[in-house]
């Protein structure tokens, strides 16, 4: 009996120490995963702020401007254009990010944006990462591939009110993830507040945020119509009313033995789909009926497009921009061209090889948003960026699936190292010295970029003409940081305010907006296109400031009409003369 409770407890002393060491293994790797992530979380932020530019993007100086008026004024009168010497009706498009901008700007100065670019950068880059890890399971390859993603992208990086809503569509996507994974109504209330977010901060980009919600549903729509068996329903169904009208027995039979092969078929049919669902070749098909309270979810996040300042602008704006002209003449919204975007090129091509060589296993949402926004990349060369931070994790997922397959250990040796304290000395350090190489010609380089911009030129005006009176015309490219000191300009970077389909009425017989095209006319003016007196006389201008090399300026400088009042750097103003002056200059 003794000998029996020993050999008893030897057992359950066996069964404790094996349940300790499980569980400190455990513990072990909890430890080494959480390390990994640290790791793999400093290093991104380093690379993120490395490559933040430092200089003022052109979109940044109106931005700091209009939101002081509303840090001084509150947000309730956003109906009225303050800055062009038009008296234009417009209505603030992303007014939160630009609040949010000049209180940095206030208390922190040109500093506190660079910061803050950086910061945002490194949100941008951490989401990235989430989400690889939430596609592929695997740190190692979501570190390498963020990495890559995020340089794809840097081009793209600038205070602008794009950085933040790059972050909420990366949110988006990972809380439809979780949602559909573990239906948990936190990821719900995220997704219902993120429309709300960016209806404020950058409206014009508003639809887009439904526009990730369609792979998933189109995955749905063609799995329920694929179980749906509707040839094979409709087959049935003409058969059974043959039947009912048949009078002849024997018809019947045959009839009835013709509905029976087909539900044998169906059968047939659905004991194959669900073994190539279990282990597809490529394409992975699941039907998750969450799908159905996702797209509920849409429903109440479309109301959220009245709450912001522009009323209905959040459902009308992006249309309005698209049907305009501006999109023809702005660098980024041109269709995109390889040859000027190797990287982008280069990324192609991988999705391409591991999509033709490899038996990769894509889930059929993730081909539909790989197709999708390449596709977009391709009509406008913006999307590229939504290309880096949507379809790298996608990447990730079919790297992940390839060494999952044919070489775990190579990776499980590469996390132990970096989890390893002499691993995470080596990586932290190497991207020290890897980013402060990057940073390094950024940090040399001014706030402002005195060749681009007329900041000598604006003291000369602040100083010796009367703004209030004045009426400047200026070229597109700087106009908004004539806007940002103060001075009343022609046109600005807000290329919405300057066309019709923002300052005009829609006309339902010609189907067109009727307004003010002072974009187009700003182009022409500066371009020569169109006789520059005359438009200078109809928008009653007194006087031009332009580049130095530019086509207009050179002919202005023959002109007698026009006195060259300034010249230094890279610009030059003129005064345009009235009938009196140029005959007294005549004389002189």
């Amino acid at each position: 009996m003794n000998t029996d409770n020993q050999n008893f407890e030897n057992k359950d002393m066996k069964n404790d120490i094996n349940i300790d060491k499980k569980e400190e293994k455990n513990n072990n790797k909890k430890v080494k995963t959480i390390i990994f992530h640290i790791v793999a979380i400093i290093c991104i932020s380093l690379f993120c702020a490395a490559i933040s530019p430092k200089t003022l993007q052109n979109d940044t100086f109106y931005t700091i401007t209009i939101g002081k008026y509303i840090f001084n004024n509150g947000c309730s009168d956003l109906t009225q254009d303050l800055y062009s010497i038009h008296n234009l009706p417009y209505t603030y498009p992303h007014w939160l990010y630009d609040l949010g901008i000049y209180v940095i700007y206030h208390n922190f100065g040109q500093a506190g944006i660079y910061a803050s670019t950086m910061i945002l950068s490194a949100i941008l880059g951490m989401s990235v990462y989430a989400l690889c890890n939430k596609k592929s399971k695997n740190k190692v390859v979501s570190f390498v591939v963020t990495i890559g993603s995020m340089y794809l992208i840097k081009s793209f990086i600038a205070a602008r009110a794009q950085l933040v809503t790059f972050i909420l569509f990366v949110w988006t996507v990972f809380a439809i993830e979780k949602f559909l994974e573990t239906r948990k109504k936190r990821y719900a209330v995220i997704l219902i507040l993120i429309p709300l977010l960016i209806a404020n901060l950058h409206c014009a980009v508003w639809p887009f945020y439904f526009v990730l919600f369609l792979p998933y549903i189109a995955e749905y729509v063609l799995v329920s119509l694929e179980d749906f068996n509707i040839w094979f329903r409709i087959k049935k169904l003409f058969l059974n009313i043959e039947k009912k009208f048949t009078k002849k027995e024997e018809k019947k039979n045959k009839i009835e033995e013709k509905i029976q092969k087909i539900t044998e078929l169906k059968d047939e049919r659905n004991i194959k789909v669900k073994k190539l669902r279990a282990d597809p070749y490529r394409i992975k098909v699941e039907k998750n009926h969450a799908v159905l309270l996702l797209i509920a979810i849409m429903g109440v996040a479309f109301f959220t497009g009245f709450m912001n300042p522009a009323g209905d602008g959040a459902f009308t704006y992006l249309y309005k921009i698209m049907q305009g002209n501006t999109t023809s003449s702005i660098n980024e919204h041109l269709p995109l061209t390889l040859v000027d975007n190797k990287e982008f090129s280069i990324t192609v091509v991988i999705f391409l090889l591991f999509l033709i060589f490899t038996d990769t296993k894509l889930k059929l949402s993730d081909v539909f948003m790989l197709g999708g926004i390449t596709y977009l990349a391709f009509k406008t060369r913006r999307q590229v960026s939504m290309f880096a931070i949507l379809c790298g994790p996608i990447l990730a997922s079919m790297v992940s699936f390839l060494f999952e397959k044919y070489d775990k250990e190579t990776i499980l040796k590469i996390e132990r190292f970096i989890s390893s304290w002499f691993g995470t000395i080596v990586i932290i350090c190497l991207f020290i010295i890897w980013c402060t190489n990057i940073v390094k010609p950024t940090l040399k380089a001014d706030y402002i970029d005195i060749s681009s911009y007329p900041v000598e030129a604006s003291d000369w005006i602040l100083e010796n003409l009367d703004i209030k009176n004045m009426r400047l015309f200026n070229e597109y490219n700087y106009g908004s940081y004539l806007l940002y000191r103060g001075i009343p300009v022609f046109i600005d970077s807000r290329c919405d305010l300057y066309s019709p389909e923002f300052n005009g009425t829609y006309n339902k017989e010609t189907k067109k907006y009727e307004g003010r095209d002072i974009f187009s006319d700003a182009l022409n003016m500066a371009g020569v296109v169109k006789n520059y007196e005359e438009k200078f006389e109809e928008y009653d201008v007194t006087h031009i400031i332009l580049y130095q090399n530019s086509k207009l300026a050179m002919i202005l400088e023959e002109d007698s009409n026009y006195k060259e009042i300034y010249d230094k750097g890279n610009f030059k103003i003129f005064e345009r003369l009235s009938a009196q002056k140029v005959e007294e200059k005549v004389e002189d």
